[in-house]
């Protein structure tokens, strides 16, 4: 059993984790990865892994990683929405492991998105 000292000392360390993500919401970017069965089916969970890991190897804690259901576009599965404060809504589709590691690197840390992964430059066939 814990001591009432390391409970508390506990308590004060997930305290202090949620209140900086509540001061961090507005300047936090987020990876929306599509998780319903269609994705995972297209390999969505190996792309969100991959995005969690580069950016806990990167020690990106403003980086938000989560999960939502169908976004209709099935046929371009594995999908992610980067949401980086200021700037567009950038939407890329038929993700692997190793683009959303580049997109980490390229879109989340420098700045620049990765227009031939982006909805809209791939060919729909």
């Amino acid at each position: 059993m814990k001591s009432l000292e390391e409970l508390k000392e506990i308590r004060q360390k997930t305290l202090d984790k949620i209140n900086m993500r509540k001061e961090d919401k507005e300047e936090a970017v987020r990876v929306v990865v599509g998780m319903a069965t269609c994705g995972i089916a297209a390999g969505a969970r190996p792309v969100m892994i991959a995005f969690i890991e580069e950016c806990a190897k990167r020690g990106l804690r403003h980086v938000q990683v989560t999960q939502t259901g169908c976004i209709g576009l099935c046929q371009h599965e594995p999908m992610a929405d980067v949401i980086i404060p200021g700037m567009e809504k950038v939407t890329y589709i038929k993700l692997t492991p190793e683009k959303a590691r580049r997109i980490v690197l390229e879109h989340i840390v420098n700045g620049r998105p990765i227009a031939e992964y982006a909805i809209g430059s791939q060919e729909d066939a």
